[in-house]
This record gives structure tokens, C-alpha cells and sequence, in this order.
């Protein structure tokens, strides 16, 4: 069974020693599983009655202050981002997939903030509101929701890219999955900068997103640090000095 190592200092130690425990990889991702489920709220809502008003309404939308189901959504976001975090601090930053590892604590940390920060009002819905929102006249907690979710893209688009540069010349499934995943963000992104500018048709954009880092995620949770490793192929131009 594979484990993942934690390492701390060992408390009112003065010699500086470290403790080192193991946590079994399936547990690690059972937790990171639950978190990507949550974070998949989305997924009900068009199975809901009256949910979702307007295509041109984004998910955030439904979890701002006033919204019916405000309270239950907000805490879900704020349960998946703890849960995501958790999960990718847990693991650690190991293999050659190191350098996606900050990025991703970054996305789930940025994912719960943002789920304790609300938005004050439905701007997808109300013109009140987005006027006020251009023009920042909303409370702050509006405005800190509004950039953990740039954050939460950037941070994960970032590990995303970062995962295709290590694997760009590999075979593997998790290569071939991550060359498909930034064809489709680079079709997706400027559709969204669109939907955002003119505030039409967010809720048929936005799950393009969704999907697509939940792809990711589950990737990246089903790969243990051993194939993180195997998963590596170097370019044709890589030169291997052989002592």
C-alpha cells in the first residue's frame, strides 16, 4: 500500500530532530475525492427547479448574499476549498510533480476564502449590482471573493501548464489527459473574457472550467509520487550526462 511521508519538528525538541509518519495514500485521497465532490455543487443545479434563473447568471451568483440557498453553497465552497488544501499539503511536493504542488494548495486555499467571502449581490442577475461592482461600491468581502476566484484560476491554470510541461513528451494517461486539458482552456479562456465583459451566457461557459479542473484534480489525486516520476519523459533535446 502506498503511503505519504509527513515530516515535522518534534515539539519542545531542542536538538533540532524531526519526527517522520506515514499516511496511506488512499486516505489522503478519499479526503481529496470528498473535497472535489463538494467543490462540484454546480452539477445539481440544472436538476433544480428554479435555481438557476438566466444563462447569463454565473454559479457565484447563487451562493451571494440574499440568494435562497446562499448559506448552504457558501459552505460548501468553503468545505471543498479546506478539504483541497488539506489534501495537496498532506501529499506534500514530491516528484517531478513539485513544482505543481504549490500551485494547487494555492487553488484550494484561494477556494476557501473565497467561500467565506461572499458575494453581496447576484451581479450576473442585477444591474444594480454590477454598476455598483464596477465602481466599487460594494463591501470588501465582495470584492476579496471576486479575487480568490481569479486566484483559484490562475493557480490551478498554472499547475495545469506546469503538469503539461513535465509530461509534453510522455505517453502516459495523465500526459495525454493534460495535452488535451490546455487545448481546451485555450479555446475556453477567451469565451469566458467574453461572457464576463458582456455578462452573457456565464452559465454555459463557467462548466467548461469546472469540468476541466476537475479533470485535473482527480488526475493529479490518482497519481502517486512513484508515477509522478515514471510519468516524466524527457524532450529530444534533453542530454543525459553519464559520470
Amino acid at each position: 500500500m502506498a503511503h505519504v511521508t509527513v515530516t515535522g519538528e518534534r515539539s519542545g525538541s531542542t536538538t533540532g530532530r524531526t519526527r517522520t509518519r506515514t499516511v496511506p495514500l488512499g486516505a489522503v485521497q478519499a479526503v481529496g475525492i470528498a473535497g472535489v465532490v463538494a467543490y462540484n455543487w454546480w452539477v445539481v443545479v440544472p436538476f433544480r427547479h428554479g435555481w438557476m434563473r438566466s444563462p447569463d447568471e454565473l454559479f457565484s451568483d447563487l451562493a451571494a448574499n440574499g440568494q435562497p440557498h446562499a448559506v448552504v453553497l457558501q459552505r460548501l465552497d468553503l468545505l471543498a476549498g479546506l478539504l483541497l488544501a488539506l489534501t495537496f499539503l498532506v501529499r506534500g511536493a514530491s516528484g517531478r510533480a513539485a513544482r505543481e504542488w504549490p500551485w494547487l494548495v494555492a487553488f484550494g486555499s484561494a477556494a476557501a476564502i473565497g467561500g467565506r467571502f461572499s458575494f453581496a449581490c447576484a451581479s450576473g442577475l442585477d444591474a444594480t449590482c454590477r454598476y455598483q461592482e464596477w465602481h466599487l461600491a460594494l463591501p470588501a468581502h465582495h470584492y476579496v471573493h471576486m479575487v480568490m476566484g481569479v486566484t483559484e484560476f490562475v493557480a490551478i491554470t498554472m499547475a495545469i501548464w506546469l503538469a503539461f510541461r513535465r509530461t509534453r513528451f510522455g505517453n502516459t494517461f495523465e500526459a495525454r489527459t493534460v495535452r488535451v486539458l490546455v487545448q481546451v482552456l485555450l479555446v475556453a479562456y477567451p469565451l469566458l473574457g467574453v461572457a464576463y465583459l458582456t455578462d452573457h451566457w456565464g452559465a454555459l461557459v463557467e462548466p467548461v472550467f469546472f469540468v476541466a479542473f476537475t479533470v485535473f484534480m482527480l488526475v493529479e489525486l490518482n497519481e502517486s509520487p512513484e508515477e509522478s516520476e515514471r510519468g516524466y519523459s524527457p524532450g529530444p533535446s534533453t542530454v543525459v550526462d553519464h559520470a
